[in-house]
């Protein structure tokens, strides 16, 4: 998606994902969100990370047509960071010398109004992708409330103009989030969450990896299906702290391409590969027991399959 500058927001424009992969299993999803856009649903796709949220909101955007503004959720946010806030000064001076021997001079500073993504969005009808946006404080978040029930958004007295804007008809809001156990995650609230159509996302189907491992790193299909079978079935093993996604997969292929080494057993690098990343992908404190664990498998995998 290109970027344009709408004041001080910086919006994308509508375009299709370069190498996004469609398969059966993509456009039902894809379909389902559009089917509650549609009905005039905001939707929110949750999920593991490395489940292609993020992806999936920027696809499902860009077959919209509008214009798209991206908030990213961060504990440090406020309300005024979606809705705005006065930022710097403007100032004005008249300097009157009708008669040229009396000088008279007029000075005065207000303070700058100046609109958030949330508010443009609103105001013209863009998209609005909120990435992550458990990560923000709930409180911050309690604006969206009355901008998706009742398409109102209540502004600040400092802002000239109406107390409350009218959300514009084409005005569509798209949600990601990781779920509550990871770190950095606040629990969001029920009435927001209410007003959201939920819809998880869970590990690829086998075919999906396939074709994005082959899409992203630009290895052939055969190659990627190697490296998709080692990692499915490192997450169906139970060695591993956290399950690898289909992530993992573009890591060892990107990684494999640069290097220039082959895909198959017999290649030290290759291994070496598969050991760096996936062992490091499934863990989060790394301790000795569970690395060579992970190890362990991976060693019987890239034999059984490369």
């Amino acid at each position: 998606m290109a970027m344009v500058t709408e004041g001080l927001t910086t919006l994308l424009e509508p375009r299709a994902l370069a190498g996004f992969v469609e398969t059966p299993f993509i456009e039902d999803i894809v379909q389902r969100a559009m089917t509650y856009v549609a009905a005039g649903f905001p939707i929110h796709f949750r999920g593991a990370s490395g489940t292609g949220k993020t992806t999936m909101a920027m696809h499902v955007a860009s077959k919209l047509g509008r214009p798209v503004v991206m908030i990213h959720g961060d504990e440090e946010s406020s309300t005024s960071d979606l809705v705005g806030g006065e930022y710097g000064y403007r100032t004005r001076k008249v300097i009157d010398n009708f008669i040229h021997s009396v000088l008279k001079t007029e000075e005065d500073m207000t303070r700058r109004w100046v609109d958030n993504r949330l508010t443009v969005a609103a105001k013209y009808g863009f998209t609005l992708i909120y990435d992550e946006f458990t990560r923000s404080r709930p409180e911050a978040n309690n604006v969206l409330l009355s901008v998706l029930q009742e398409k109102m958004l209540d502004m600040p007295a400092a802002r000239d103009g109406e107390s409350y804007l009218r959300v514009h008809p084409d005005f569509t809001a798209i949600f990601t989030s990781n779920p509550e156990e990871y770190a950095g995650v606040y629990r969001s609230q029920d009435a927001l969450r209410d007003r959201l159509i939920t819809l998880d996302l869970d590990h690829f189907d086998e075919e999906t990896e396939i074709g994005i491992t082959e899409a992203k790193s630009e290895i052939n299909r055969a190659d990627a299906e190697k490296i998709v079978h080692i990692v499915r079935d490192l997450r169906e093993s139970g060695a591993c702290e956290f399950a690898p996604t289909v992530r993992g997969c573009v890591m060892v292929a990107k990684a494999a391409t640069v290097q220039g080494c082959s895909i198959s057993s017999t290649d030290d690098v290759f291994r070496q590969l598969c050991l760096d990343i996936l062992a490091s992908e499934t863990s989060r404190v790394g301790s000795k027991d569970q690395t060579s664990r992970v190890k362990e498998v991976l060693t019987e995998l890239i034999d059984r399959y490369c």
